[in-house]
């Protein structure tokens, strides 16, 4: 069996057939779960040899890494994530297309557990990625071999006889039939201010600036305790640099007689001055309610709306999509808020009546509301939500910081009511649930090239994002506690950092606040870097776009209907499934694969860690048409069901 193969080495018909998976993030590690099932239930005809390949960790990729500090949690609950294709079997082992959750390894195989709703830490996900990997590989036929490598792929190149070349860092090489490209986060050349802070820190060695990434790649050790520090940004990674710099300077949190959290500083912090255009710290999700069986069957914006929608002319996401979306959210609001006035048959007959007018038209929820002898309750408006300051003035920062209170504190009273008693909450939720439908619709341009970059990437999904996709409620407490003992400034609305070359050092302030200027020695870079493949640093895919092999996807209307019109998403350009390149010349490569974060803007929440357990997911049939599509040459006869095992 081939396990390596020199860098020129072109392949024959003497070497097993080989694919290369390139990032072994919970993408890579789909694809290569499917693979085993289909090669586990269709024994192939010639040897096969897999060579699963990343540059930080084999087994979880550079997000998941077991490395990490334990204080860096996930912002999905447990219960709600796995890895396997189908739930495990009673009496059972683990093997590809059954398996446990991450809640139920989690409870069986490591400490910690605090139930399903819990949120492990990012490296307890990557401990039970690798524990998925060991399953795959025990489970593969006795011809089929896998090799793990820990190198960074410089260069990926046609060998001209329909294969390809590997160079990798340390100068070795490989041949492969069939490439899959699922690095996921790229790490982004800087420009603009970015690069213009990098600049100016390195040129004064008493300055610091940390560019955008994962908090577990920051150089945040070099932060020194008591310096004054911005940070750009209150989303996700402001959460993880927050607890990586108090928690992870050994600081605690501790909770007071009365339920409220306190912090005790260990005097190793730095002083954070952070903010962010709209000033709100990221709202905490929803107490998961549900059952994990319960699938949300949409009144409104349903499967067959989608498809009306999709059969017409190229579509304007707030004039033809959103009103749909929106009246499904004042739906669910509507129910939510007559939970306990309301009997389970008069709310069902109110349902039934919403479906009935929707066949027809958008339906009036307030109106339907009304008819049926409910107390009609709109979904909170998005960017009341986001922009909770709006163009408000504050006299100073403790005013804005006693207006931030009162705003996180009415979203912790939601949020801890859950996901199906709280109007706002279950609203909210109802975009977790129709992701993969507003995914029909937004996919490969669906949308008009101005709706696409205005409407949807410029506000919707930033707005769903920020509202939809937050941190364990603990965090926005650990926040409000540290505000209260001085270590955390939130700067205000509208906050701006700059450079000031007179006094030497970083200056922060909100437009809104006055007196909040700041004088910092330091700035992190707390937002999450953009998908765009223009930018992406990485040698292997720097070089593939240097020569047009990847390109970013390119949203324009058809020449004929008028003058031309589009822009440039910056995701990687691919077929529809199983999603090939589409180099400069427009012809697909169809030995390769592109899957998960690369696409972002070509399809939607390309970000998503994994699949909810016992649900056949769109995650899933990516990875199982990747996988179909990669094995060809083995000639793997196609399972009777593509979800067989399962």
């Amino acid at each position: 069996m081939h396990t390596s193969l020199a860098p020129h080495h072109t392949l024959s018909s003497d070497d097993p057939w080989t694919v290369a998976v390139i990032g072994s993030g919970p993408r890579g590690i789909s694809v290569l779960e499917r693979m085993a099932l289909r090669l586990a239930q269709s024994p192939p005809s010639v040897p096969v040899a897999i060579h699963l390949i990343d540059a930080i960790e084999v087994g979880c990729g550079r997000i998941w890494r077991t490395d990490q500090p334990v204080h860096l949690l996930m912002n999905t609950v447990a219960d709600e994530i796995s890895m396997f294709s189908g739930p495990p079997e009673p009496g059972e082992g683990s093997r590809p297309g059954a398996g446990p959750s991450l809640a139920q390894w989690w409870q069986q195989h490591a400490t910690g557990f605090q139930g399903p709703n819990s949120y492990a830490p990012r490296a307890l996900y990557g401990r039970y990625l690798h524990f998925v990997l060991e399953s795959i590989e025990a489970s593969l036929p006795e011809q089929v071999t896998l090799v793990r490598r820990q190198q960074r792929v410089i260069r990926l190149r046609g060998d001209g006889a329909g294969g390809y070349q590997l160079e990798l860092g340390d100068g070795s090489g490989m041949a492969a039939h069939r490439v899959v490209l699922t690095t996921g986060h790229a790490q982004p050349r800087l420009t603009g201010q970015s690069l213009d802070f990098r600049r100016f820190a390195s040129r004064r060695p008493h300055l610091r600036y940390v560019s955008a990434g994962p908090a577990a790649e920051m150089r945040l050790d070099k932060l020194p305790g008591g310096s004054p520090v911005g940070v750009i940004g209150l989303g996700l990674t402001f959460y993880d640099v927050m607890a990586a710099l108090t928690v992870g300077r050994g600081g605690q949190f501790k909770e007071t007689a009365d339920g409220e959290l306190r912090y005790e500083a260990s005097g190793d912090e730095p002083r954070l001055f952070a903010g962010s255009r709209s000033g709100m710290l990221m709202p905490g999700r929803g107490v998961n309610h549900k059952p994990l069986d319960e699938v949300y069957a949409p009144a409104v914006f349903t499967e067959q709306r989608v498809e009306l929608l999709k059969a017409g002319p190229r579509l304007d996401f707030v004039r033809d999509v959103f009103p749909w979306l929106r009246a499904e959210m004042d739906l669910v609001s509507t129910l939510a808020h007559n939970r306990l006035s309301a009997c389970s048959a008069q709310r069902e007959h109110f349902v039934h009546a919403v479906a009935l007018a929707a066949r027809r038209a958008c339906p009036d929820i307030a109106v339907l509301a009304n008819r049926h002898g409910l107390i009609p309750m709109a979904a909170p408006d998005l960017d009341a939500l986001a922009l909770p300051f709006g163009r408000r003035a504050f006299a100073g920062p403790d005013h804005f910081h006693r207006a931030l209170r009162e705003v996180v504190e009415a979203d912790l009273r939601e949020a801890d009511l859950g996901n199906v008693a709280s109007p706002r909450k279950a609203a909210l939720d109802v975009l977790r649930d129709v992701r993969w439908l507003i995914c029909k619709l937004v996919d490969f341009a669906a949308l008009t090239p101005s709706s696409h970059e205005q409407d949807f990437l410029g506000w919707y999904a930033q707005r769903s994002a920020f509202l939809v996709s937050g941190p364990p409620r603990i965090r926005l407490r650990q926040a409000l506690a540290l505000i209260d003992s001085g270590v955390l400034t939130v700067l205000g609305p509208d906050t701006r950092f700059a450079v000031d070359e007179t006094r030497d050092c970083f200056v922060g302030h909100s437009g809104s606040v006055e007196g909040s200027s700041v004088l910092l020695e330091s700035v992190i870079d707390a937002r999450v870097p953009p998908t765009d493949v223009r930018l992406d640093d990485s040698p292997m895919m720097a070089d593939l776009y240097a020569r047009g092999v990847v390109q970013p996807y390119r949203n324009v209307w058809d020449p004929s209907h008028g003058p031309e019109e589009g822009f440039e998403t910056g995701g990687v350009a691919v077929t529809h499934t199983p999603y090939h390149p589409l180099p400069a010349t427009g012809e697909a490569d169809r030995g390769i694969c592109v899957l998960g974060i690369p696409t972002e803007h070509t399809r939607w929440f390309m970000t998503v860690g994994g699949r909810r357990p016992g649900f056949w997911s769109q995650f899933d049939q990516d990875a199982d048409d990747v996988a179909m599509s990669v094995l060809v040459g083995a000639r793997v006869p196609d399972p009777v069901s593509a979800h067989a095992g399962q």
